[in-house]
Parts: structure tokens; sequence; C-alpha cells
């Protein structure tokens, strides 16, 4: 690729036919509610999930010792530092919010028609999580899925880019609030005493349930404004 053909990755695209978005958005929504494909496109949840714990962490100032993601779609971020304070706090807390705040800030960059800007960023991103990586399934995992990204922003025409972003940006969406109920749903049951919300219920002494709801509070605001950012093409 010539160096011109690069910078035009950067350029602004039209906004692409307005039922584009409305149709993503129900494909991605039938994804997140679904049975069996929900736990395979999961993945990407746990890799953005985990992601926002190391990216924390780093900012806390904490040392970061890797990630791990296995093949259930769980997975866990190692990181050492002071066990108590707000660097701990912060890191706990990045979890479960983090897929919805990568949708929004997708969708800020869908809105301003960036959308090959996009692809290449979330290549990028995903190769920085690579280099956190403790173990092979999370390796193979995080380098498939940028592999992915990285030809749609080379090789696909715009058309096609265009839906794709659209679909991640409504997945991350609606993927942001899935785990959050699912997540209660296991503490219901005692199933999730260790789970990042009864942690940070220990450091801070608020609630579990309550960092529970500010997740799903999180969560749900993104939809709402993100959705509303990608759905305004098709309205006007």
């Amino acid at each position: 690729m010539e160096g011109s053909q690069v910078w035009e990755l950067f350029d602004a695209q039209p906004d692409p036919p307005g039922p584009v978005a409305l149709i993503t958005g129900a494909a991605a929504l039938v994804l997140v509610i679904s049975g069996s494909p929900w736990r395979l496109a999961r993945n990407l949840v746990t890799i953005v999930h985990e992601g926002g714990h190391a990216l924390v962490a780093l900012l806390a100032g904490r040392r970061l010792h890797g990630i791990r993601l296995h093949s259930d779609t769980s997975g866990v971020t190692v990181s050492r530092g002071k066990p108590t304070g707000p660097g701990m706090v912060l890191t706990s807390l990045a979890g479960y919010p983090a897929p919805a705040l990568l949708g929004l800030g997708f969708a800020a960059l869908v809105a301003a028609n960036r959308i090959s800007v996009l692809l290449t960023v979330a290549a990028v991103l995903l190769l920085g999580v690579l280099v956190m990586i403790r173990n092979v399934y999370g390796a193979f995992t995080v380098v498939l899925t940028a592999i992915a990204l990285g030809c749609v922003a080379f090789l696909a025409p715009p058309g096609v880019q265009a839906v794709v972003v659209y679909f991640i940006t409504w997945f991350l969406l609606f993927g942001g609030v899935r785990p959050v109920f699912e997540l209660q749903a296991k503490r219901r049951r005692g199933a999730a005493r260790d789970s990042d919300a009864d942690q940070l219920g220990r450091l801070t002494g608020v609630p579990a349930l309550l960092w529970v709801g500010i997740m799903l509070l999180v969560a749900l605001g993104s939809v709402f404004v993100g959705g509303s950012w990608l759905i305004e093409p098709a309205l006007s």
C-alpha cells in the first residue's frame, strides 16, 4: 500500500445508507440475547473486559503481570501493587464497564465518519492486549481478532467497512449490558463470591449490589448515548 493510500485511511467517510445502522443494531442485539452464538462472541467482550482492568491498573501505577483468557469466555488480569486504595478500586471497577465505554468511543468515531480510523485503532489496541497475554488460547483469540479487523481496515471496500464497524460498535454497546445481569445472577446463586463487585464491596465497604447497579447504569447509559449517535443518520 502506497503512502497516499495509507493516509486515505484517516479521511472521513460518507454516511452509509440509513438502514445499515438499524439492521446492524438489530443483528447485534439478536446475537447478544442468543444462546450458543453469544457464548462464542462473548470472547470479544472478555478481551475488552480484561483489557480494561489492565489499562487502568497501569494508569494507577500498578505492575501488570499479565492477562489470561479461557475457552469458557472467562478471564483474569493479574497486577501487583497496594492491595487497597483508589488504584485497586479503579482497577477492580474497570472491567465490566469497559466494553460499553469502548462501544461509546467507537460510536463517537462512527458519528465523525472515521470508520477506517476506528478499525485501525481497534487492531492496534488488540495487539497491545496481546503483549499482556500469558496463555496460548488467549494469544490465539487476540491474534485472530486483530487479523480480521486489520483485513477489513486495509482490504475491504468502504461499504463493507461500514457494516462491520456498525455491527462491532452495537455489539460492544449491547454486549456490555448482558454480562452485568449474568454477574448478578451468579451472585444470587452464591457462585461469584470473588467477583469484581464483591471485591469492590470489600475494598470500599459499599454493598456489592450497589456496585452492580453502577456498572449497569454505565452500560445502559452508553447504549442510550452511543445508540443515539449511531441511528442519527438513519433518522435525519
